[in-house]
């Protein structure tokens, strides 16, 4: 494993727009990749770049005043600055307009004239200029382009074209996929695969006449004035990349070395016709190995709306980091890693999402800032007042014995690019060490004058979340480069290597630590909405009468709400007082939503199943307007427990969740470090 070569790519983008929080999405997920894998020892090559040939690139310079190449470039450097600030760490940045790469295209296509699979014909055919590709007519959408993503006006084209034989390869290509089922993943993708093959390929048209491309090759039959089509030029960067039928010693070296391909990344819209069926394709009619794995993730939707230009709604990741630096008081760079966090954390990689901000927010929270935030900045200020500022001796427990446990299925899932799972299990640690310090109380153990168990404690918390910042770096590379810092350690977390995670005496007896900062400060609502709620409103404390700190329940059919962080509505009604008495009859519980669905009919409802430890209960919440049911999964909430059950729009609730917040964004209360289902909350 160790020096073993990783290939690893994104698609190339489109230079006909800056990047946005799509285009990002698969970029992050190709870094967590290439890191994780470089941390292992590897030997990794992480590709992505820009596509610049394409008919439509012509018309955004032409809509920008400006010349193809000089528009080319510009937009390429905007691509690179983004993948810079979003902490992507490529080692090659391609683009098509390179000479690297029209030389490659050139010499691919001769090799597939020469052995007679590309042929002269003539086309006519409806052609989707947006997404510049020819569509059969049984496929058009009442006239018009197929694409989900596009829907527009197609285009009737005549002209002469060259032809690959896409058709000759189907037996060939449902034989391969059947041989190899790590090939296209995810499994519902490959389904899609098999069935378009199975429903017939006809021979693809690789040419256009058009004056902005790469031209056909001159060695080829009246090839003045066709350039290659954009779709079957683009495919072929992953070989120029790495030096395909190059001259010279060192590139061929480099191809022999990471050819073929270990995983290319692509967005489902792109999966099915181009990357899993004329890219093999076009491989194997080439003599050329195929990739080893090729996936197909989702798509964002933007507050459950679908992301484009034309609805204004399109998010740009740098611009989303820094509103979000700005009300948590934070770093762009702490932002960044929060965002990467969430994304990977939110969604299964290859399903669909829908990005909220009010879940953004809630991640940023109640995972890192309460979580991962806590459990360092507690661990340092004991250290500091225990143990003299410095790292103590002590045997390993049942922390090392839970981080040798975890690891494995951590790679696991990283390897299969299961990252969520990866996380989930992740912050099964980060809340164990929280639950550790919660059962050893190190602080009693030092009243008593047990020095040697209060070192042994922290020892064992210190080392654990030393391997969680060692895990975590692929995701976080920045933040986790500062906690890192604070544990007093030299150098980088990626350097000291994916294997040293589990070794606790990477940690040196009598180290010192740094002084506890915060790496992730809580957002502030005040920040962002700085008018204060008046002195007379109504406080209900589940714990203490006498701080009566503000809490509020997410009614279904009323959903009243109560916060801090928000302007109060220009009328409130009078709430009556309770005696603590009264408040004590309320049972609180904490509950994991299991599933989540939305009740057809209703706009504001969703159905959930929680578990409240010994029971699962049905409740329905009023809250399907600022969060979508995948995105609840997993959550821990605070329920009220023992509410008489009722029956809305027909659906029985027994229970009710508690959420604050009298506007959108809407936050759901919930415990501060992961406790077990059906917990009492005092």
């Amino acid at each position: 494993m160790p020096n073993e070569p990783f290939y690893i790519t994104t698609p190339i983008y489109y230079v006909n727009d800056v990047p946005h929080l799509g285009t990002a999405y698969c970029t992050i997920a190709a870094d967590v990749q290439a890191r994780y894998q470089r941390m292992r020892g590897r030997r990794v090559l992480f590709l992505t770049g820009t596509d610049e040939n394409a008919g439509k690139v012509s018309g955004a310079a032409a809509d920008q005043g400006k010349g193809c190449q000089e528009w080319c470039d510009e937009l390429a450097q905007r691509f690179m600055d983004v993948w810079r600030d979003c902490h992507v760490s490529y080692d090659d940045f391609i683009r098509t307009t390179q000479e690297r790469h029209t030389r490659v295209v050139a010499k691919f296509v001769e090799r597939l004239y020469a052995s007679g699979d590309i042929y002269l014909g003539s086309y006519s055919g409806w052609y989707c200029p947006f997404d510049e590709t020819f569509f059969p007519e049984s496929e058009l959408n009442e006239g018009k382009c197929p694409n989900a993503e596009c829907r527009r006006e197609v285009q009737w084209v005549e002209e002469p074209a060259y032809f690959f034989r896409l058709s000759a390869y189907a037996d060939r290509l449902l034989e391969y996929i059947e041989q190899h089922p790590e090939f296209l993943q995810p499994e519902s993708r490959k389904n899609e695969v098999v069935s378009f093959i199975k429903s017939g390929l006809q021979d693809t048209c690789i040419t256009r006449r058009l004056e902005w491309g790469i031209p056909l090759p001159a060695s080829i039959p009246q090839s003045e004035g066709l350039v290659v089509y954009v779709w079957f030029d683009a495919l072929i960067n992953y070989l120029s990349a790495v030096g395909f039928e190059s001259e010279r010693a060192e590139e061929r070296t480099k191809f022999d070395s990471f050819w073929p391909a270990d995983v290319h990344l692509v967005g489902k819209d792109i999966y099915v016709r181009f990357h899993c069926t004329l890219w093999p394709a076009m491989l194997m009619a080439a003599g050329v190995s195929v990739p080893k794995r090729i996936f197909g993730h989702g798509f964002w939707n933007i507050e459950s709306e679908k992301m484009s230009k034309s609805r204004g709604n399109m998010i740009h990741p740098v611009v989303l980091a820094d509103e979000l630096a700005a009300a948590a008081g934070c770093s762009r760079d702490t932002a960044v890693d929060a965002i990467r966090y969430h994304l990977l954390r939110e969604v299964t990689f290859g399903l669909d999402g829908d990005f909220q901000r009010a879940a953004l927010e809630h991640r940023f929270n109640s995972d890192l800032a309460n979580d991962l935030g806590n459990l360092l900045n507690r661990t340092l200020t004991m250290v500091n007042r225990y143990c003299g500022g410095k790292a103590p001796a002590g045997e390993p427990g049942k922390l090392l014995a839970l981080t040798q446990e975890k690891l494995p299925v951590l790679s696991q899932s990283l390897d299969r690019l299961d990252y969520s799972r990866a996380l989930t299990d992740l912050w099964e640690l980060v809340s164990a060490a929280n639950r550790y310090i919660e059962e050893q109380k190190p602080w009693e153990l030092k009243k008593a004058g047990d020095q040697q168990a209060v070192d042994a404690t922290m020892r064992e918390t210190l080392c654990a979340v030393r391997a969680i910042t060692l895990a975590l770096t692929p995701f976080m590379p920045t933040a986790t480069q500062l906690l890192w810092t604070q544990l007093g350690l030299a150098g980088t977390p990626a350097e000291a290597g994916w294997d040293s995670i589990t070794d606790w005496a990477a940690l040196p007896v009598g180290k010192p630590v740094g002084k506890p900062e915060p790496v992730f400060p809580r957002l502030d609502s005040k920040r962002r909405t700085p008018a204060p709620p008046p002195e007379s409103e109504p406080r209900v404390s589940a714990s203490d009468p006498e701080s009566e700190p503000r809490a509020s329940a997410s009614d279904p059919e009323s959903e009243p709400r109560a916060s801090a962080s928000v302007p109060p509505p220009k009328e409130r009604p009078t709430v009556p007082e309770i005696t603590y008495d009264e408040f004590k009859q309320v049972e609180l519980r904490t509950g994991v939503v299991k599933t989540a669905e939305k009740i057809e009919g209703a706009d504001k409802l969703l159905r959930l199943i929680v578990d409240l430890g010994t029971e699962e209960r049905q409740i329905v919440a009023g809250i399907a307007q600022q969060f979508a049911p995948q995105t609840l999964i997993g959550r821990q909430l605070v329920v009220v427990a023992n509410l008489a059950p009722a029956k809305i729009r027909g659906v029985e609730s027994r229970g009710m969740i508690l959420a604050a917040g009298d506007e959108v964004p809407l936050a759901l209360i919930s415990p501060s470090a992961d406790v077990p289902p059906g917990s009492t909350v005092r």
